[in-house]
């Protein structure tokens, strides 16, 4: 393994990995901690089966934790690289001592913070999406089934949060075996834990590919000159056209291709309205962008 030099420790890319990676791991261990484990929720991962255990048999989520970490670890150095593994392991490690002093120290006994269940569902969604996407950002993983994800993300198109959120549906499973305070089956334990996995599921695309702020449209108009000269002028974008053919006329018509912010689209619709009511027009979401005028393709290494 290659030492850090003092440059590469110094370099804004190195910084904002860590950044990420610890800033992300001490968020998700006080949400496990504070809104997860409190209410007996399982919504995937490792610390999801420690939440099972800790109910049924009183061991530390921390102990309980680092006994399974251990060999996916190994499992997702081996595949995803070396330097995968170290920040891997630099994460599980933060995430471990904060979930042990919080156990320990900070809120022994695991109480409510939040009284209302659903509230508290809400609030451990976000907070978990927010630390995972946080991680994944820099280019590492928070142990556990999110090992389980990445590997399948680099071998699928499947978003990393869709790929989440299946791992994790299935490990929710184990909070069946967790009794109610009636000691009927934990239903309410399935129901909480999945609605925080899907809500994570979309706050971790969010973070690790941004708010889909941006929209793709295609127009084929006859005034697609006024078309071009409107976004290239008005809006500040840039735009493609491109010759085709018409299916059912047999005719040559032109398609004017562009990226923009749902703002800027809608203006752009009043004034194809206004120069061409017969246009047609096909808008799709941009759910990543990048090249010139967005994201760098630098930040891609």
């Amino acid at each position: 393994m290659a030492f850090i030099t003092k440059e590469k420790f110094l370099s804004n890319e190195w910084l904002t990995a860590y950044t990420y990676l610890i800033i992300g791991s001490i968020i998700f261990a006080v949400s496990d901690i504070l809104f997860v484990v409190p209410y007996k929720l399982a919504p995937g991962g490792v610390y999801g089966i420690a939440t099972v255990l800790n109910t049924l048999f009183g061991w530390k989520i921390s102990y309980c934790t680092f006994a399974m970490e251990v060999p996916l670890v190994i499992i997702g150095t081996i595949i995803l690289g070396p330097r995968f593994g170290v920040k891997t392991i630099v994460s599980i490690a933060i995430i471990l001592l904060t979930v042990w002093i919080m156990e320990t120290y900070v809120v022994p006994g695991y109480p409510k913070v939040i009284a209302d269940p659903m509230l508290n569902t809400i609030v451990a969604g976000v907070f978990y999406g927010i630390a995972i996407g946080m991680i994944f950002k820099s280019r590492a993983t928070s142990g556990g089934s999110d090992i389980i994800a990445m590997i399948f993300a680099k071998y699928t198109k499947l978003s990393l949060g869709k790929l989440v959120m299946i791992v994790d549906g299935l490990i929710v499973l184990f909070t069946l075996v967790q009794p109610t305070e009636t000691g009927a089956i934990g239903w309410e334990f399935a129901i909480y834990s999945l609605i925080i996995i899907y809500i994570e599921g979309k706050i971790i695309d969010m973070v690790v590919s941004g708010a889909n702020y941006h929209k793709t449209v295609m127009i084929v108009s006859d005034q697609y000159e006024s078309i071009v000269s409107k976004i290239k002028g008005d809006l500040k974008r840039g735009a493609t056209i491109f010759t085709g053919t018409g299916a059912y006329s047999g005719e040559e018509r032109k398609m004017v291709y562009s990226v923009m912010s749902r703002r800027e689209l809608e203006i752009l619709k009043l004034h194809v309205k206004s120069v061409d009511p017969e246009a047609f027009v096909n808008v799709t979401e941009a759910n990543e962008i990048i090249g010139k005028g967005f994201k760098s393709l630098n930040e891609e290494e």
